[in-house]
């Protein structure tokens, strides 16, 4: 189907030529695009290498060229007839300047490589990455074939304790104990022959389980003194900028291994280059930002939501009770923004790109899609790397096999550093901005709590729409690990539209989670069918019914076992929870409430619950009182000084105590300055001066 660039223009407000072969015949006009100084897009990623060649080469030019791919997305379809709104959609957002630069995280290697394995294996894999790379071997044994007669490499031997770091900041633990010394040893190989065992192998260690302590090895071994039976183990440590591991059991058990340590089985030569490339100082983006009073971690030494702790590969993220925070070390975080999604407060926050930068693209693909006369958008998310491809391979496949749609028309894909960097408030405001459906692709390639967490979430979106009266399924995870595997996914990708809201909200996402949630829920409440409307005012329906997983909801309170200590209050990091200067009084306002459950653990008596929910009424953004008690008079001053309840279950629990027999018990029913003029004007009271 040609494209039409009248109507392509008219939707983007500016006046576009059609090329059918910019790349070749009509190189000319790139060249004169490039010239201008103007941001030039070319529809097309094919021949981008071309294009960056021509720009080079041609005098003069000062353009910012950017490339999108409307072929293999839109045009190699069987709707390719009616892609010309999704068509207007992608090259709008192709307009959109560039992520704002954020901080960044360096990492500096000199190329101290360390390789862990069986020695013959090791010093294969050295030969290989030497010329690039100072090589330090550790060995786990011989091997099959034992080390080199020649000593290339130096070579540690021991019990690993522990591997620890990152490109450029890798630290060994280990404890060596064999009585050979590696660096004196000469592999001269008479203790071999000596020993009348055969403990001692091609590893030139001692195998202490064969071992008679003839001690044969030791005379042999003569000037060189590598031997020594009553060498004391000896801890050591040793920094390294790579790491490369080949044991079958490897270092890190995370899903995302720390970048510059490798795996290797001795197949693939990818890791070796790899490898070799990385000397240098190199820089990546920050992907995060941490607001610790947001955090809802952990208050008074006590541990409330973990989440972030919880779902992160690559355990960057660690708890610090102490400081009532967590900690998150830029080196190891991978950039995934998985705890950005589940984190209830928006505490944590995806920085690359930013919260507003990715909710102008949304807005801007759906609302170009919608002023070029596009229905029913769906939004497909995708990852920029496996995700593009698989959606190119369909693309392909639909041009060759009648069987296999491609990307239907009204599928607005959008490629992210990774598809776990979004969650709840940008997909709710994507249906807020006219989205239909919000598909969310992985590939495989995500760890699999990845996959939970997304899942879980968009189990709490589906309730609010469902809730709300919008029918149909709006939200989906879809998974695939190829080419095949997609385009299995064309039903799916084919599926009825899900009820959308009748007016695109015009709001921004904000920089803060929370916020943005909150304009979300606003508008598809206000954008609500009538049904929903009519059943909330004459059926009294208030509340939606979530999830676990939800970070809104209220608080279920046993009032006969709360006293009314307020720990709660202190504990709440969002103000949800407040108490009342002039009468005992807990008071709650539903819509600050996070559900991170620090309120619960902190309750000495276990008198709170959270309740996942969505209240539908205004009272959902009211301070309302949950719970109210009778003060208690001191009774020497009859100043209020505690709660009635509170007052009474203190006497009960100290009744037995031998310091508050008699008299004594009284002082507990008295405030604080009279207590202490009772203990001084007391007769009988026993002083400190008083005991010899």
């Amino acid at each position: 189907m040609p494209l039409q660039p009248l109507a392509l223009g008219s939707a983007l407000d500016e006046n576009l030529t059609l090329h059918s072969t910019l790349c070749r015949r009509e190189a000319g006009a790139f060249q004169k695009a490039v010239q201008s100084g103007d941001d030039v897009i070319v529809a097309c990623t094919q021949e981008t290498r071309l294009f960056a060649e021509l720009a080079q080469q041609t005098e003069g030019a000062t353009s910012v060229i950017k490339f999108v791919n409307i072929r293999e997305t839109g045009g190699w379809s069987k709707d390719a007839g009616q892609a010309s709104a999704k068509i207007a959609a992608l090259l709008a957002l192709a307009h959109l300047p560039d992520a704002e630069p954020v901080p960044t995280v360096t990492y500096k290697s000199a190329g101290r490589l360390l390789i862990i394995g069986p020695l013959d294996a090791a010093e294969r894999a050295a030969e290989l990455v030497s010329d690039a790379l100072d090589v330090t071997l550790f060995s786990l044994g011989a091997g099959s074939k034992g080390g080199l007669q020649e000593r290339r490499y130096p070579v540690l031997a021991g019990q690993i304790g522990q591997l620890t770091g990152w490109l450029g900041a890798f630290e060994l633990n280990w404890t060596r104990s064999n009585p050979i010394d590696l660096d004196l040893c000469t592999r001269c190989n008479a203790c071999l022959s000596a020993c009348p065992e055969g403990a001692i192998g091609f590893d030139y260690q001692i195998d202490m389980n064969l071992c008679q302590s003839h001690r044969a090895c030791v005379k042999v071994c003569g000037v060189a003194g590598a031997i020594d039976f009553s060498r004391e183990p000896e801890a050591l440590s040793e920094k390294f900028d790579l790491v490369l591991d080949l044991r079958a059991t490897p270092a890190f058990t995370q899903h995302a291994l720390p970048q510059g340590y490798f795996r290797w089985d001795g197949q693939d030569s990818r890791t070796l280059l790899q490898l070799r490339s990385l000397v240098g100082e190199f820089e990546k983006p920050k992907f995060f930002n941490y607001k610790q009073k947001l955090c809802a971690h952990s208050r008074n030494n006590t541990v409330g939501c973990s989440a972030c702790i919880d779902v992160c590969s690559a355990s960057a993220i660690s708890s610090e009770k102490n400081r009532q925070q967590i900690k998150v070390n830029p080196n190891l975080c991978v950039g995934c923004g998985a705890c950005t999604t589940v984190c209830p407060t928006g505490a944590i926050s995806y920085a690359y790109p930013r919260p507003a930068e990715q909710g102008t693209k949304i807005k801007t693909l759906l609302t170009t899609y919608a002023k070029a006369g596009g229905k029913h958008a769906a939004l497909l998310l995708h990852s920029q790397e496996a995700g593009t491809r698989l959606l190119g391979d369909l693309g392909r496949r639909a041009r060759l096999d009648p069987a296999i749609r491609g990307v239907p028309a009204r599928v607005m894909p959008l490629g992210l550093f990774h598809t776990a960097s979004t969650g709840l408030e940008l997909w709710l405001s994507s249906v807020a901005y006219g989205a239909s459906q919000v598909w969310v692709l992985m590939t495989g390639e995500e760890a699999p709590q990845y996959r939970e967490a997304v899942r879980a979430q968009m189990d709490v979106a589906q309730a609010i729409l469902t809730g709300l009266g919008f029918s149909g399924e709006h939200f989906r995870l879809l998974e695939a690990k190829d080419a095949r595997d997609l385009a299995a996914l064309d039903v799916q990708l084919q599926a009825m539209p899900a009820q959308g809201v009748a007016q695109p909200a015009g709001f921004a996402v904000q920089a803060d989670k929370r916020a943005t949630l909150e304009l979300a829920l606003d508008h598809l409440m206000a954008q609500a069918p009538a049904t929903m409307v009519t059943a909330v005012k004459l059926l009294k329906v208030e509340v939606i019914a979530l999830p676990a997983a939800s970070p809104l909801g209220a608080l279920a309170i046993n009032k006969d076992a709360c006293t009314l200590c307020l720990s709660c209050v202190s504990a709440c990091p969002a103000s949800a929870l407040q108490d009342n200067a002039e009468r005992p009084q807990l008071r709650f306002i539903e819509k600050n409430c996070v559900q991170c459950g620090l309120c619960v653990t902190t309750c000495p008596e276990n008198a709170l619950a959270l309740v996942p929910q969505l209240r539908l009424t205004a009272q959902r953004k009211e301070s309302v009182v949950i719970n109210e008690m009778q003060p208690y008079a001191c009774i020497r001053c009859s100043k209020p000084f505690g709660t009635l309840k509170a007052i009474e279950s203190m006497l009960g629990k100290l009744a037995g105590h031998a310091m508050f027999q008699g008299a004594a018990a009284n002082r507990l029913k008295m405030c604080s300055d009279c207590r202490v003029i009772d203990i001084y004007s007391a007769d009988n009271e026993v002083k400190i001066s008083d005991i010899r």
